[in-house]
């Protein structure tokens, strides 16, 4: 198996999906729909959804069946994203790129595209993804688990509770980011195999391997924004020293920081052996975290 069509396939067709939703005609909304459609058309690196696809995949289903939920993780994640920006929390002026959200069409209506994304993902789910009841009930508990107080707003709650505060130990700083950057990342590959029909050991298994992967993903940001340029990442670099946040290459180094990630990535490789299928691709996909360079 090529690991590189089959992730760059996954990824033609979720920006085929995103491009064609149609969140409103009437006029009124222009502008809503415009800021929605700015920071979802983004770019990005489309982890989340190409995970839950390939998920899907590894256990029996047809990446494209799982398309709208893949797709409403990935509105989720930007809706995380524009907030994330905003001037009461990371005040960030560039994303992907160029300018954030709120730079170009203002706060307020930032914070209102990124509420509607939320319903808007839940749409996605409940009117659009096919399977059993039970099936889409669990996908909605898991996309409401991982995106709530115990999950991504959590997460961001103690991120910036710690910030500028010169605190910040190792047993906090995995749980800001198992809430804030893994749960989101762990409910993705686990969605595509409840749309599978994956049983709940192989689940379990799958949600292992997402957890590692999750802490390389951030691990490696913490790098990559105390070693990069903004230029490079296509965001502010520099910017967790300049704002005090609890980071892993603030606790552990620069050296200790790649080690973690090191052992995240071990770990994740290792949860893959214990699962039938072919896995090839998640294992791809697990080396390329560790190893981006943006």
């Amino acid at each position: 198996m090529d690991s590189a069509r089959l992730w760059e396939g996954h990824r033609r067709r979720l920006e085929a999906y995103l491009q064609g939703l149609v969140f409103s005609e009437d006029p009124r909304l222009k502008r809503l729909v415009e800021a929605m459609r700015y920071s979802m058309l983004a770019g990005g690196k489309r982890v989340r959804p190409t995970i839950c696809m390939e998920s899907a995949r590894v256990f029996g289903a047809d990446p494209a069946h799982v398309l709208p939920s893949a797709a409403a993780v990935e509105l989720i994640h930007t809706y995380s994203l524009i907030h994330d920006d905003l001037p009461a929390m990371d005040d960030d002026d560039f994303r992907r790129g160029r300018p954030t959200c709120h730079k170009v069409f203002g706060e307020a209506l930032a914070i209102l595209a990124g509420d509607a994304f939320f319903g808007e993902a839940l749409t996605l789910i409940t009117v659009h993804q096919d399977g059993t009841p039970e099936q889409i009930l669990e996908v909605v508990r898991e996309l409401a688990d991982s995106t709530g107080v115990n999950g991504m707003v959590g997460g961001q709650v103690m991120d910036m509770m710690y910030t500028g505060t010169g605190g910040g130990d190792p047993e906090t700083l995995h749980m800001i980011h198992a809430f804030k950057t893994g749960a989101l990342i762990k409910s993705s590959a686990r969605i595509g195999a409840i749309l599978a029909g994956a049983s709940v050991e192989e689940q379990e298994n799958i949600s292992e391997y997402a957890r590692e992967l999750g802490f390389c993903f951030q691990i490696v940001d913490d790098i990559l924004n105390a070693t990069s340029t903004t230029e490079r990442l296509g965001k502010s670099a520099g910017s967790d020293a300049e704002q005090g946040k609890v980071t892993f290459v603030g606790v552990y180094g620069l050296d200790g920081a790649r080690r973690a990630a090191d052992e995240s990535l071990a770990r994740a490789v290792e949860a893959l052996r214990r699962i039938e299928g072919d896995t090839a691709g998640l294992e791809q996909l697990a080396l390329f975290v560790r190893h981006r360079e943006h």
